[in-house]
């Protein structure tokens, strides 16, 4: 939202950036910079395999029932729990102290014009963070607990982007350790081609486009360090053709594999991708193909569906969703995950859970004659697999509309 509404937008969104700022200020309590300890998740996931208490995705009610809630196993809900990445000045797990960091050193561009004191204590804070960043001997990287809810293996790119973007942060501020996580982004950036490049593009797991691109910015800003910008603009292209191969292979010029998870993301993270290349190269040899991904989801599929909720003719109407579907209000502008592989749904969508309006009502699957190539999509609040809505895929989508 920071990028989208006030650093890369051409009509800087105030409504957008004050939304960012709300969510910064939330970051902010989830670190204490006291004791050194970054805080990842309130409140579990799931419930335990012994069954003695349930979580947030086990029980669809509004939030505020949670205060008064002392059924059986649901103590968690009642009381969340909150979980740290890594004990009081522990090393914290690279992709989350990357990214971390990333959004205090962004914000800290953001505000460095018009409030350098609090743009200098967002630096401050983005680098408190970035120096406790594990860097050897990696193992498990810590996502959200439990692990398999958010499984992920990179964490290079968000190495990349952390100093990417607290050099640039640092440029504006005139601060003289530019040249330091300048010269650390290039580092990363070696690393992960080294070791990561070439199976994904940009979406949750993977954000390394977008550290690609600000690498680019800070090194045009100094010289003196030596940055392979060759080198970015080719990785760029390369996942770029990712998507155009599997393009050139579907009826509908889809860049993202629509039979496996967060086929929709994906999409708009070509499109973002696109346009990133284009600003760093000057190349337009891509805009087609992104404005192709943008209008694959947003209806031009197999299933003439939008799947940004209540954006264009036909778009999804059903999220999987508690607090929309339980008081009747729309999430417009919520990006749901879209297709999935047909597999998922072998064995039906089960019932409604308890205080689930049913939606659409008659649970009628009027996308199932469509269902072809391995994927299915479903337009049904009970169906997770394809009609959940979730932050991560709505950034990548805000993102990639930014003019």
């Amino acid at each position: 939202m920071l990028w989208a509404s006030a650093r890369d937008g051409r009509r800087p969104d105030s409504q957008l950036l004050k939304e960012a700022r709300h969510g910064l200020t939330w970051l902010d309590k989830m670190w204490d910079e006291r004791t050194k300890t970054l805080y990842i998740q309130v409140g579990a996931g799931t419930g335990n395999v012994e069954e003695t208490f349930v979580g947030d995705h086990d029980v669809w009610r509004l939030p505020e029932a949670d205060d008064h809630d002392n059924a059986p196993g649901h103590q968690f809900l009642k009381n969340r729990p909150v979980f740290r990445a890594a004990a009081p000045g522990k090393p914290i797990s690279p992709n989350l102290a990357g990214r971390t960091a990333a959004a205090f050193a962004l914000a800290a561009q953001v505000e460095a014009r018009t409030s350098p004191a609090r743009a200098r204590r967002h630096l401050e804070t983005a680098a408190a963070i970035y120096a406790q960043a594990q860097t050897t001997d990696v193992q498990q990287l810590v996502t959200s607990l439990p692990f398999a809810f958010y499984p992920e293996s990179n964490w290079r790119d968000d190495l990349e982007l952390g100093a990417a973007e607290l050099a640039l942060a640092a440029q504006k501020l005139r601060d003289p350790r530019a040249r330091g996580w300048l010269k650390a982004a290039q580092y990363w950036a070696g690393e992960y081609r080294t070791h990561e490049a070439g199976g994904d593009t940009f979406n949750l797991y993977d954000v390394s486009a977008l550290a690609h691109a600000d690498l680019i910015r800070a090194a045009r800003a100094d010289r003196r360090v030596p940055v392979d910008v060759k080198a970015l603009k080719s990785d760029l292209a390369a996942q770029l053709e990712i998507g155009v191969k599997r393009a050139a292979n579907d009826p509908f010029g889809a860049g993202a594999q629509y039979d496996n998870f967060d086929a929709v993301p994906h999409a708009f993270g070509l499109a973002a991708t696109a346009r990133l290349y284009r600003d760093a190269t000057g190349d337009r040899r891509y805009d087609a193909f992104g404005a192709g991904q943008l209008s694959w989801t947003f209806g031009a599929n197999p299933w003439g569906v939008s799947f940004m909720v209540g954006v264009g003719e036909n778009s999804a109407g059903c999220p999987h969703h508690q607090i929309s579907n339980i008081v009747d209000r729309p999430l417009t502008g919520a990006v749901v995950n879209g297709p999935n592989s047909a597999d998922l749904f072998a064995d039906g969508l089960g019932d409604n859970m308890d205080n689930m309006k049913p939606c659409p009502a008659d649970g009628t699957d009027r996308y199932e004659e469509f269902t072809g190539r391995g994927s299915r999509y479903v337009d049904d609040v009970r169906s997770w697999q394809a009609s959940e809505p979730a932050d991560d895929f709505t950034a990548v989508a805000v993102y990639a509309l930014t003019n």
